[in-house]
């Protein structure tokens, strides 16, 4: 087939149907329950706020509307988490045409990220993570249209979607403190008006809700990341221990991408032109959002941990490309795209494998069997008269519980006040109920012989 513009794009759409549709069924296939972060993100759901005590609402919300589209059925949220990648990736694809001349090396630029597992391996786990990666990727593509053409349509959708990637993680912060800096540098040079400062509208609108939230929950969700980051408790071997530490994996992770580059062009000629506004975005937004983490371990002394990098190196494969665009033989590409499909290969393979060999993993819950028995108890126990409406415990296994049940349960911590129910409420795993003791009609209490233990108190009408 010769490789022109049109067989181009329609091996890219061919290369994006493919992934959607093998990392949907693979992990629909071989797990037997959701993941323990779209678990989280469906208890949230349930109940829905501007925000929870780990994060923003974006995920949440997400996965609440699958939930009202198609139920607990999993293969929904497997694929929900490829429509994030594979849109990402045409976004990645669109910027290209912006930089490249040449198609192939458009659609090269993208199939350089399946040598990177946080686009493959991770992605049927739907989480803030992967919920972070299309506002991210948007958001530097229509930075790019804002300071290029200027368009006030631009700008504002560079507001719309910097404010749901602030909704869907805090690491946004990252990117966006880059686009800041990069734009007052642009603004005293007068290379550009201040159209920009109408992207602060939208953003301010869509995250101002969150910010009010954040005020009146005492900075929860902020105290959650220094708590899991552990610049609360400190050590002044962190400070370098620490950024090291991050610096080392991360390398380790992009081995992948290192072996493809290198069969893409093994002479590693680079020709730069410190002047060339293409080349300069491109290192900034792809390397100064990383230099500022780095900064950040080392100042706070804070360990990063390795998924939250899951959306920073989505522009990687085109810097690449774009750095050694001039030595890349389009007549001897062959190793590249061998190695390309060992990779793209492989990693379902060892997905498959790692899910159908290991039976001790969050993914082998039995959430549907403890719905089912909990549910038919709670028919028993309420006699059809009072609704099931609230579980009260972990995400995990109260999570499970309000997802997998048909009325949809709402979802509650245990550091929140349901409030008065007109129907009813179990407790999961309560610290404070012994569940070997024996309750009379006030509520009733079943714990399971299966994994863990679980025990579950019911409460009927609380009015």
């Amino acid at each position: 087939m010769a490789l022109n513009n049109t067989n181009i794009k329609k091996l890219f759409y061919a290369f994006l149907l493919t992934h959607l549709v093998v990392w949907t069924v693979i992990p629909a296939v071989t797990n037997n329950n959701l993941p323990l972060d779209t678990i989280e993100a469906l208890a949230w759901g349930s109940n829905l706020d501007w925000g929870f005590n780990k994060h923003p609402p974006m995920s949440a919300a997400m996965v609440e509307i699958i939930y009202l589209i198609f139920g607990s059925n999993d293969w929904a949220y497997y694929l929900l988490s490829q429509i994030f990648i594979v849109l990402s990736f045409f976004v990645v694809y669109k910027l290209s045409e912006e930089f490249l001349k040449n198609k192939l090396f458009c659609l090269i630029s993208v199939l350089l990220l399946e040598g990177i597992y946080f686009y493959n391996f991770t992605t049927p786990e739907f989480n803030v993570n992967v919920c972070l990666i299309p506002f991210w990727s948007l958001s530097v593509y229509y930075f790019w249209y804002g300071i290029t053409y200027n368009r006030i349509s631009d700008w504002f959708l560079l507001g719309v979607f910097a404010g749901f990637g602030f909704l869907s993680k805090y690491l946004f912060i990252y990117l966006g403190l880059v686009i800041d800096l990069y734009l007052i540098y642009k603004i005293i040079k007068k290379e550009i008006n201040l159209n920009c400062l109408i992207s602060l509208l939208p953003f301010l609108l869509i995250v101002s809700s969150h910010l009010i939230w954040l005020t009146e929950n005492d900075y929860s969700t902020v105290k959650y990341g220094l708590k899991r980051s552990g610049s609360i408790e400190q050590s002044l071997l962190n400070h370098f221990v620490q950024p090291v530490t991050f610096f080392i994996k991360q390398i380790g992770i992009l081995i992948p991408l290192f072996i493809m580059t290198f069969f893409l062009n093994s002479k590693f000629k680079i020709k730069i032109n410190i002047k060339d506004n293409k080349f300069i975005f491109l290192l900034i937004i792809n390397f100064v959002p990383l230099i500022l983490v780095f900064l950040t371990s080392i100042i706070l002394g804070s360990k990063i941990r390795t998924m939250w990098m899951t959306p920073f190196y989505i522009f990687l494969g085109l810097f690449i490309v774009y750095v050694f665009q001039e030595s890349i033989n389009k007549n001897k590409l062959k190793s590249f795209v061998v190695t390309f499909l060992i990779f793209f290969i492989f990693s379902p393979f060892a997905y498959s494998y790692v899910s159908i060999s290991k039976t001790d993993k969050r993914t082998d819950y039995q959430g549907k069997k403890i719905a089912k028995i909990i549910d038919k108890e709670w028919k028993e126990y309420s006699k059809g008269e009072f609704k099931l409406q609230a579980v009260v415990g972990d995400e995990w296994v109260a999570g499970n519980l309000s997802y997998h049940i048909k009325s949809r349960p709402k979802w509650y911590s245990f550091s929140q006040n349901p409030g008065k129910l007109k129907g009813g409420l179990i407790i999961v795993n309560h610290p404070d109920i012994n569940c070997d003791n024996e309750f009379i009609a006030v509520f009733k209490v079943v714990k399971l012989n299966l994994e863990g233990n679980p025990c579950f108190v019911m409460f009927k009408n609380r009015d």
